[in-house]
């Protein structure tokens, strides 16, 4: 049994905090990855195998990406309360969408096209773990399907890249986000959790990939082992305006991790260069060293 790809919804609503400071300045799901906007790259990967209708769904500095509408005739869908609730608000978001639906990141960079216009079973995809990781990862019971999923592993499949819906599937994640949608709870979870939670009824496979197939990038130092042109041009204004403050290059600053800022309520980073370690705020642009 198979099944034809109806659709495809990209996730674009998040703030990629961890990827500050670039995500400050522009969703993460813009950055150009070795000479391509990511996004970009995903929506072609979609198209050349015929999907016949992508959603996107943002909430986070929406507006930069309303060209992709007239550029490459995505749907736009605004999820207005990405701020305070995780990604499942996109999926209740686009529900009306949901059928045969490929549910895609739209941060992940794949070095080739995983998309299929006939896909055999649902599935999410993944990537092997030698030794320990920190990821979501997924075993799977006789007959191939999901049977656990748990944070942290050694010698594991974790979660990675995109999901493929069925017709079933989605009604069945529908109902049941429905239930549990008003509850306070609830607010917080990906709908990976959701998903984790209701294995009996969410029937679903692994889709092992190769490494070296799917990629994600958290943080600006390892967007730089994947594209090497960003150790001395960032793209970052405030990073480019930071080296002028500390007399230093670009590719000098490391190490660049968000945090809490000095107030411990505005946003902000952490940076070293050479045995100095920063803080600079965001919110008012406070630079010091610790």
């Amino acid at each position: 049994m198979g099944y034809k790809v109806d659709n495809a919804v990209i996730l674009a609503a998040g703030a990629s905090s961890r990827f500050a400071p670039l995500s400050y300045e522009s969703p993460k799901a813009l950055i150009e990855v070795r000479g391509e906007i990511l996004i970009e790259r995903q929506i072609r990967q979609l198209k050349e195998v015929g999907i016949p209708e992508i959603i996107l769904v943002t909430g986070y500095k929406k507006e930069q990406f309303s060209y992709l509408k007239d550029e490459f005739g995505v749907q736009l869908v605004d999820n207005l309360e990405y701020l305070y609730r995780n990604n499942h608000s996109s999926i209740y978001r686009v529900k009306e969408f949901l059928h045969n639906t490929y549910i895609c990141s739209s941060d992940n960079y794949f070095a080739e096209n995983p998309f299929e216009c006939e896909v055999e079973d649902c599935y999410y995809s993944a990537v092997y773990a030698e030794g320990w990781t920190d990821e979501w990862c997924m075993e799977e019971d006789s007959e191939g399907f999901i049977s656990d999923v748990h944070i942290g592993g050694k010698d594991a499949w974790y979660m990675l890249g995109h999901a493929f819906w069925s017709e079933t599937f989605s009604r069945n994640f529908l109902e049941i986000l429905e239930q549990i949608y008003e509850q306070p709870e609830t607010k917080d979870l990906l709908w990976e959790a959701i998903f984790k939670e209701h294995l009996h009824r969410l029937k679903m496979k692994i889709r092992r990939y190769p490494e070296h197939m799917i990629f994600e990038f958290d943080t600006l130092d390892e967007l730089r082992q994947f594209d090497r042109s960003y150790i001395k041009d960032t793209r970052s204004q405030i990073l480019k305006s930071l080296t002028k403050r500390l007399n230093c290059r670009e590719e000098q600053i490391e190490k660049v991790q968000a945090c809490k800022g000095m107030n411990n309520e505005a946003a902000g980073f952490r940076f070293w260069v050479g045995t100095d370690e920063y803080e600079y705020c965001y919110e008012d642009g406070a630079l010091r060293r610790l």
